[in-house]
């Protein structure tokens, strides 16, 4: 059920972006979260595009190119954005050509916070062989705190000035940290010193500055920046100039009188913004249809990031403050761990058939269920059990031959030398898509995975990367107890 008016939502947000870049004769544009798969945003508001940002400057695409900002230390550092599983040089990559194939043009490529970093150098030399435009941004020493230095010759002026050709220039980056805002201002810093009155902005769907701060809406974007610290808090800046209550988050609250003297010494004096809420082109907050349909999906989100966070935590990835700040939100809620749909159905199946198990949720409100077995994982079985549902195959009846299936397994382990042979969800797919072609039964399964996009599920043990990846290529919302399924620390 849809709680959030996607159509009107995005109508409201172009006019304003326009509106806004009217003031100037460029206009900086910060892209905050994700351009493509926003899926936090869609499991909050449901009726929300997950590629609604990257449909926004379609609209808009005649009067926007980006700027792809991406930070030297994380190209050194080999830092994997967790949901793809892929290194953030690779992800600008994918993002520079997602981009561009949309319409829309991706003018430059930003290097920020140089120093001579080697991963650095040879990310710009791939580029620039490819003939792309790639600029280096040096760190700038007392950033942000150094006013003086930062607007001056020695400080933004020692980075390159990027020529752009469209009035709305959105800066943006394979995920935080990349040195956005620094880029946009460095810009502007240009364009006044060549007498062109440029602006900053930013964009960025949450916390939503017009709900409530306890709304679980604002509540599932901190628990879903545990890991980051990241606190809403009223705006207080916002609050002294208009009398008026607003949320922003801990970070942008803080750095804003910086931020705002920045602005003031780059214009010459101008008083640009009276508040980081001021700085924002957000719209997300007015066009929430079903405010009980929108709650409701923001407390699972919340239990699925305390599961996400908690499972990192048990691989080393977060610290245990991050699992706790989710612990306090879900207090505040008054909900738990098992108030997602899936997790006790999965608990109870793995505690009777004593192995791995995975429950999920049909669009209809059915739960399927699927156990580990000597042939297949988990998730791999709880597919097959959802398809033949949802194409009404009996359960008795064999979708992948066993003829088709003891190969596998003999490439797995004698060939491929895997000390794991049960095939994963992955093998099955592939398994499943060639047996269609003689069954007409397993083309209709094949057919029916469709109707998995968007289901929750549940597993009772941390799935494997290879599956937890296929099922969330399926559209499956996926949670995970965080316990281990064996107890070897190495299964390749």
């Amino acid at each position: 059920m849809a709680g959030f008016n996607f159509d009107n939502y995005i109508k409201a947000q172009t006019d304003l972006i326009v509106k806004r870049s009217k003031k100037f004769s460029k206009l900086y544009l910060e892209f905050g979260g994700k351009l493509f798969d926003d899926n936090h945003a869609a499991r909050v508001l449901p009726g929300y595009d997950a590629n609604g940002k990257i449909s926004l400057l379609k609209r808009l695409k005649d009067k926007v190119e980006v700027l792809m900002c991406i930070n030297a230390k994380d190209i050194q550092a080999n830092k994997i954005r967790a949901d793809l599983g892929i290194t953030y040089d690779l992800d600008c990559l994918r993002l520079i050509d997602s981009i561009r194939a949309k319409g829309i043009l991706v003018s430059g490529i930003i290097i920020t916070q140089y120093t001579g970093q080697p991963a650095a150098d040879s990310f710009r030399k791939r580029l620039k062989r490819r003939g792309e435009k790639v600029y280096t941004y040096q760190l700038i020493q007392g950033y942000p705190t150094n006013i003086d230095l930062i607007v001056s010759s020695n400080g933004y002026g020692a980075n390159p000035f990027i020529e752009t050709i469209k009035p709305i220039v959105v800066l943006t980056g394979p995920g935080p940290g990349s040195g956005k805002m620094a880029a946009a201002l460095c810009q502007m810093y240009h364009e006044y010193k060549r007498g062109n009155k440029a602006g900053f902005a930013k964009f960025e769907t949450f916390p939503v500055w017009n709900l409530q701060l306890s709304h679980p809406v604002n509540l599932a974007y901190e628990a879903a920046t545990a890991d980051l610290g990241d606190i809403n808090s009223f705006d207080p800046f916002h609050l002294e100039a208009y009398g008026e209550i607003a949320v922003n988050y801990n970070r942008d609250i803080e750095v804003f009188p910086i931020v705002k003297n920045i602005l003031y010494k780059i214009t010459g004096g101008e008083k640009v913004y009276q508040s980081p809420t001021d700085m924002g082109v957000n719209t997300v907050g007015d066009f929430i249809d079903d405010e009980v349909v929108v709650k409701e999906a923001a407390k699972q989100e919340i239990v699925r990031r305390y599961y996400k966070t908690k499972c990192d935590y048990r691989e080393g990835r977060v610290e245990l403050s991050a699992v706790e700040r989710i612990e306090i939100i879900m207090k505040k809620l008054g909900i738990d761990e098992l108030y997602g749909k899936a997790v006790a159905p999965a608990l109870e199946k793995a505690k009777l058939s004593k192995s791995q198990a995975v429950a999920l949720v049909l669009k209809d409100g059915k739960v399927v269920t699927g156990r580990a077995t000597e042939v297949l994982g988990a998730a791999a079985s709880l597919v097959l059990n959802c398809v033949k549902i949802l194409a009404g195959i009996p359960d008795d009846i064999h979708l992948i031959s066993p003829n088709v299936i003891r190969p596998m397994q003999a490439l797995k382990e004698q060939i491929l030398c895997q000390k794991d042979k049960l095939l994963g969800l992955e093998d099955v797919l592939n398994a499943l898509s060639i047996c269609a072609a003689t069954d007409p039964g397993a083309e209709k399964c094949l057919k029916k995975l469709h109707d998995l996009k968007g289901c929750v599920a549940h597993s009772s043990h941390m799935l494997k990367t290879q599956d937890e990846l296929a099922l969330k290529k399926l559209g499956i919302v996926i949670t995970c107890t965080p316990e281990f399924a064996s107890a070897d620390l190495y299964t390749g």
